[in-house]
């Protein structure tokens, strides 16, 4: 896996010679290298910034092909066979879908540069140009009274003890009237939430899966894991008053913290199989994007087995309660009866991993997946029995705005 040079373009740090080594973030960055990663980025590269890296990659050495095998066997077979091609130290960047069933979207790159992260760069701080008055026709799918509807049916459906939560999902269609400018989205994006997880990922022809997510599904470094389960949320307000009051409310509420503790307790059952210590925090703290509140737990742990990959550990995790529901079995029935559209790679995982198993991999929310003048923006909401099916139509509008804003819509 690339390490983070001093300088753009990338270059290697004294303490790691190795063409690919394992990333240490240099501590005094040069300002300017994250943010020369980001103005570069033209589709169909791929580009991918994280709290510890900032990654852009061009062309495709090898794809991970799609069969019968374990995705994780796959990745794998495809980096064994890139490292006996030459590459010194292969990894794959890309992205998987929420059906495990469905082909993913990962390659092995030809070329890759990489910077410290975004949020280390002082010029991310630079204001980006506002949108233009682009004229979206906008369409929900489905409309805000059917989405409703569904989440008062699931609600029914717990009290009467048939599951205990579901996560359902509504989507925006939105149409441009010119081709899309995804580099100026991708820009937005990452100078709004600049510390997040922010993708610009090729996921078919013509396809790019664009977003910026707060929400780490598992990172391996070594035999040192981390997950960042989130669930719970609350619109943040541009008073700031009234932003603190719905923060202080959001760690009280006793439905949101419910939620909280369903997603938090499977990431602990996912990983207890493969941890000899698993450290879980007993309250959420809080977590915020340019337009949400999250509760938040980091879990951290330390591997039985080292050679269990963090793709591993994110297929074990992947989907959590914070996208699915649980049980998960009976979630996934109520969302394939609820949501009249396929979600592709929204709640999915998107990230990196190497030969040596360390990578992030990341759950893929606040995004969206964009052609040439169209864009599929996708929202959800975690339905418990206390559920308000208008307020969670309202939160899933709430987490729209962060693409609406982006492109300069509005509902």
């Amino acid at each position: 896996m690339p390490t983070a040079p001093e300088v753009a373009p990338p270059a290697q740090t004294p303490e790691h010679p190795h063409p690919r080594p394992h990333p240490h973030p240099h501590p005094h960055p040069v300002a300017g290298a994250a943010t020369a990663l980001l103005a570069a980025y033209t589709p169909p590269a791929r580009f991918l910034g994280t709290p510890t890296r900032t990654l852009l990659t061009t062309g495709v050495h090898a794809e991970v092909p799609h069969d019968e095998r374990p995705l994780p066997q796959r990745v794998t077979a495809t980096l064994t066979a890139a490292h006996r091609a030459g590459i010194a130290d292969p990894y794959v960047i890309g992205a998987v879908p929420f059906d495990h069933t469905a082909p993913a979207a990962l390659t092995v790159p030809e070329t890759s540069h990489t910077a410290p992260p975004l949020a280390a760069d002082p010029l991310i701080a630079l204001p980006t140009e506002t949108p233009d008055a682009t004229g979206w026709r906008i369409r929900p799918v489905p409309a805000p009274e059917e989405y409703r509807a569904g989440v008062a049916a699931a609600v029914d459906r717990m009290w009467r003890g048939d599951f205990s939560k579901v996560v359902l999902a509504r989507t925006l269609e939105l149409t441009a009237p010119a081709p899309l400018d995804l580099p100026a989205m991708l820009q937005r994006l990452a100078r709004r939430d600049p510390a997040g997880y922010v993708f610009a990922l090729p996921t078919a022809p013509g396809r790019t899966l664009i977003g910026a997510s707060p929400e780490l599904l598992v990172s391996r470094r070594g035999h040192k894991i981390v997950a960042n389960p989130l669930a719970g949320s609350a619109p943040r307000s541009a008073d700031l008053a009234e932003d603190v009051r719905r923060a202080a409310a959001l760690l009280e509420s006793a439905k949101d913290l419910h939620e909280h503790a369903v997603v938090v307790d499977g990431v602990h059952q996912a990983l207890a199989a493969h941890c000899t210590e698993l450290t879980v925090p007993a309250r959420p703290t809080l977590v915020r994007t340019a337009t949400m509140w999250h509760l938040s737990t980091t879990v951290t742990g330390t591997l039985t087995d080292p050679a269990v990959s963090a793709l591993e550990l994110a297929c074990a995790l992947h989907p959590t309660p914070a996208v699915c529901g649980t049980p998960t079995a009976t979630a996934r029935e109520v969302i394939r009866a609820t949501e009249p559209f396929d979600r592709g790679f929204f709640t999915g995982v998107v990230g990196w991993g190497d030969a040596k198993g360390d990578g992030e991999w990341v759950v893929t929310i606040r995004c969206a997946e964009a052609g040439e003048r169209t864009l599929r923006l996708y929202a959800g909401a975690g339905v418990v029995a206390a559920s308000d099916p208008a307020a969670e139509t309202a939160e899933t509008g709430a987490k729209f705005r962060t693409f609406l804003n982006v492109v300069g819509a509005t509902l």
